[in-house]
């Protein structure tokens, strides 16, 4: 969680390689994903429906900055987005040998009207 008595501890005294920024926007995702979780979870744990959804929309937000950061984690690194590609092409043959009709880019963008940075690069 935040650490807020050292109000510099986020300060690098340096411009970071590019290695290190790759590691810093890693460590991010999971900053952004921890956040889902615990949104999430304070949304299941109250019946308040204002506060149900301000608390969802906050974490939805934080599952778009997952998608920019991943976007930028496969700019960055060109080689790591290769094996997520061949991750995600590993689930698609998967469901195919279940029988699970795969959901296309078209029918997935369709569901979600908002744009963020990572879904206006194409």
């Amino acid at each position: 969680m935040a650490n807020f008595a050292n109000p510099f501890v986020g300060n690098v005294p340096r411009k970071l390689t590019k290695e290190e920024l790759i590691q810093a926007v890693r460590l991010n995702i999971g900053g952004e994903l921890e956040a889902i979780y615990v949104y999430d979870a304070h949304v299941q744990a109250t019946d308040d429906p204002v506060a149900k959804k301000v608390i969802a929309d906050i974490r939805d937000e934080e599952k778009a900055h997952v998608g920019e950061l991943m976007t930028l984690l496969k700019y960055l690194d060109p080689e790591e987005a290769t094996h997520f590609a061949d991750g995600e092409e590993e689930v698609k043959e998967m469901m195919e040998e279940l029988n699970i009709k795969i959901p296309s880019e078209t029918t997935m963008s369709k569901n979600n009207t908002e744009n963020t940075v990572g879904s206006l690069i194409e």
